[in-house]
């Protein structure tokens, strides 16, 4: 039987009445335009899933200072950046609003993005780190592009985490930042991490949620001591990550917090065959 001929007739007249529109558009059907269109949507299908949450239930043990072979029982470990992950459950050290003290001759080359005051850089004198300057939404974004990149080295390392330290700088920027400052650069550095798929975790300022940027955990360097724990566990419940370098304040924090988030002791310098302990 053959087939009837109406149909054709309405696709012809739909494609004349289609065709001005698609010269208008400078392209025709079953050319690159097509492609180009669906762009955006095969783009936005293959965002980077994130990592899974903190283990809890497993030991922490934080390696700033030297990586060394986890004990048993540990399921996380956080090492620097420029460190290879364990293969557990893998926290990255960024310092992403301070310069590291060794990384100074790169920032020279950036001496722009560094926080002066009287042509001089201001400084966290406990490190002889530099502050980074985040007061105006430019250095802003020109931060957080050079500290993404080492976000992504993080993720193409294999991490699944990365801590962002020295959230609090505007405390010692001699009145130069502020803490509107720390939270709209705090917001880039979190999109950031989570735009290749890793956990992004605030450092520092117990009090401040920080999941109102997107933080995901916190990592808490002697909460015990300066009663801070119950601060970040407001606001993280069990995503948090306490260190102590005091035996009496780990006991006191083992006792108050261990059944239910990691707890580690450490010696202060972070050295590899130094203190680890375990609640």
């Amino acid at each position: 039987m053959a087939r009837p001929h109406r149909p054709l007739g309405l696709l012809a007249l739909l494609l004349a009445w289609l065709a001005p529109l698609l010269s208008a558009c400078g392209q025709a059907p079953g050319t690159g335009g097509d492609a180009v269109a669906a762009a955006p949507a095969r783009a936005t299908s293959s965002a980077t899933p994130l990592a899974d949450p903190l283990p809890a239930e497993e030991d922490v043990d934080y390696q700033l200072g030297g990586a060394s072979e986890p004990d048993a029982g540990v399921g996380i470990v956080a090492r620097d950046r420029t460190e290879d992950p364990a293969g557990l459950y893998d926290v990255c050290y960024v310092n992403g609003f301070q310069t590291q003290a060794v990384e100074k001759r790169f920032w020279r080359r950036h001496w722009s993005l560094v926080l002066k005051k009287d042509g001089r850089p201001v400084t966290d004198s406990a490190w002889g780190e530099w502050l980074l300057d985040i007061r105006t939404a430019a250095r802003r974004k020109d931060l957080a592009r050079i500290v993404r990149r080492w976000t992504r080295g993080c993720a193409d390392d294999g991490y699944e985490a990365v801590e962002y330290d020295n959230l609090d700088s505007f405390t010692r920027s001699r009145h130069l930042l502020t803490a509107s400052d720390a939270t709209a650069y705090a917001r880039l550095l979190v999109r950031g991490a989570h735009a290749v798929g890793l956990r992004a975790g605030q450092k520092n300022r117990a009090g401040w949620d920080g999941t109102d940027v997107g933080y995901d955990f916190a990592v808490a360097e002697e909460c015990g001591r300066y009663r801070e724990c119950g601060s970040y566990r407001r606001h993280y419940g069990d995503q948090v990550l306490m260190v102590e370098y005091r035996r009496r304040d780990f006991r006191r924090t083992c006792r108050t917090q261990g059944d239910d988030v990691p707890v580690v002791l450490r010696d202060r310098a972070l050295r590899p065959d130094g203190v680890h302990r375990y609640c």
